[in-house]
């Protein structure tokens, strides 16, 4: 029995981040009624989490609009509903062009416990963003000379050091020691254990937008709590994390309406909901974990390859509270450089007691009439999935005898401190996706297609579609993206069904 209207359509969507509850507001606006979410936890917002240490609020997730001017969705919204200061929102912070790198101001220290000048590092910074440039560049002009990022960066470093620096041997080693310290941060910033797992040519696939990246004052998850409060008040599902969703369903019974939907989601307490169209919004992590069996009938090799081919790694931070700052007024970063690392290599030799070398830079968290004297550490790849298994007490202590070396002070100490865990997380399995060695856009777009496609043979089209940041080749792993695809699902739906005197009828 086919439906009488397209506003009629049960949708299902798994996964209550801002993926889905983007999807679940358009479709709303557009008068479907009956759209539910169904989430795994107790809360909206996926990895947008924002906590406290302290009185302090920070965040465990997502931390910035990056990008943030009109091309950005994140920040129309934020403007919308008011969360943002003046600063963030004034023209002159939406023109800025970074090119996804803030000009920040400073403070280096190295192993031995001394504070470099920064005029005296200035030139490994250039050089740096210079070639990352480059790398970025391979995408649109087709080449890959190296497989990957990692190698690349090394060996263009190196050479172009060699050739362009006429130093003395020590300041040599120390510029080079902070190239191995940006080349370690960049596999935060791309969520990755190493470099030399990003692919080369793919790279510059991600898109930057204009605009100086910003916080929320009031925490993110304030754009989610205003997400919300327009959605219904009974549309999400908690607790309720999906085992199985059975797809071309042929055995369901009729509902009570009489007609059969095609597609019936299994929880993991037995609890079963049925839907003509379901759209997937979990973390890529989730889904390469339970790639065999989320979905029955399984995944095509085509598709099942592509989530295999992508990366999605697990980037932490650590927020450290100080009573007195031992940085600079102006300072916005710090950076720690071993300074018997001047090879350009981003992972460590022995995880268990070596973690802390990959703990190499430290956002101050601004403005300080706001959060004192708080530092933001960040650390990614497997030596970050180790301090997840370590008790608070154990990085704690770890973390204040690395700051101690690196300053050469004896007595400073953090008197608190809060990690965030994303590995251990069993609904996130890491932290955002990457384009691995060996991936392309195509495998992006691969993951994006539903199931099946209309035009196949299938009966009933658009059974599964698939939305969250590792879908969009432009913006993954971003919170725009996350957004921008779970627009993109509920459009495609939206698109499925035509008007027809005033209202949306089923092409079913």
């Amino acid at each position: 029995m086919a439906l009488r209207s397209g506003l009629e359509a049960k949708i299902l969507i798994i996964g209550c981040g801002i993926s889905g509850i983007g999807a679940a507001q358009k479709l709303i606006k557009h008068g479907f009624h009956n759209v539910r979410i169904i989430e795994a936890t107790s809360r909206s917002g996926g990895r947008i989490k924002t906590g406290r240490l302290g009185c302090n609020i920070v965040e465990i997730g997502a931390n910035w609009i990056h990008g943030p001017s009109q091309e950005n969705p994140v920040f129309r919204l934020a403007c919308h509903y008011q969360l943002l200061d003046k600063e963030a929102m004034s023209e002159e912070n939406q023109s800025v062009d970074i090119g996804g790198h803030p000009p920040f101001v400073a403070n280096c220290f190295t192993s031995s416990g001394r504070e470099i000048d920064p005029e005296t590092l200035g030139p490994a910074m250039e050089l740096y963003t210079t070639v990352l440039g480059k790398c970025q560049d391979f995408y649109s002009s087709g080449e890959e000379p190296l497989p990957s990022v990692g190698e690349f960066l090394k060996k263009e470093s190196i050479r172009m050091a060699h050739e362009e620096w006429k130093v003395d041997p020590g300041t040599m080693e120390l510029r080079l020691a902070l190239l191995t310290t940006l080349l370690k941060l960049e596999c935060s910033i791309s969520g990755t254990h190493t470099m030399t797992d990003v692919g080369l040519g793919a790279f510059g696939m991600y898109k930057t937008l204009p605009g100086l990246d910003c916080t929320f004052p009031g925490g993110y998850e304030g754009l989610i709590q205003h997400m919300m409060s327009e959605l219904p008040k009974d549309i999400v599902l908690y607790n309720k994390p999906v085992k199985c969703i059975h797809w071309k369903n042929t055995h369901n019974q009729p509902t009570s309406k009489g007609r059969t939907c095609p597609v019936k989601v299994e929880c993991v307490n037995e609890e079963t909901f049925e839907a003509d169209h379901v759209i997937v919004t979990i973390p890529l992590g989730y889904l390469k974990k339970h790639q065999h069996t989320l979905l029955s009938p399984p995944l095509s090799l085509k598709k099942l390859h592509s989530i295999q081919r992508m990366g999605f790694g697990t980037n932490n931070k650590i927020f450290l509270e100080f009573e007195q700052p031992f940085w600079d007024e102006n300072c916005k970063i710090i950076f720690f450089l071993w300074e018997d690392e001047s090879d350009l290599v981003d992972v460590v030799s022995d995880v268990k007691m070596a973690w802390t070398r990959k703990l190499i830079a430290f956002t101050v968290v601004t403005p300080k009439e706001r959060f004192g004297h708080l530092l933001c550490g960040w650390i990614a790849g497997h030596e970050s999935e180790y301090m997840e298994t370590l008790s608070e007490y154990e990085v704690l202590h770890a973390v204040t005898q690395l700051i101690r070396r690196f300053t050469g002070n004896p007595t400073v100490a953090p008197k608190r401190l809060l990690r965030s865990q994303w590995l251990s997380d069993p609904y996130t399995c890491g932290s955002y996706s990457y384009v691995a060695t060996g991936c392309s856009g195509y495998d992006i777009d691969t993951l994006a297609e539903p199931l099946p496609l209309v035009g196949s043979d299938a009966a009933e089209p658009l059974q599964v579609l698939f939305a969250g940041e590792a879908t969009d080749r432009s913006f993954f792993s971003t919170v725009h993206g996350a957004l921008i695809t779970g627009w993109r699902e509920a459009d495609r739906l939206i698109s499925h069904y035509s008007p027809l005197s005033g209202e949306l009828t089923s092409k079913l």
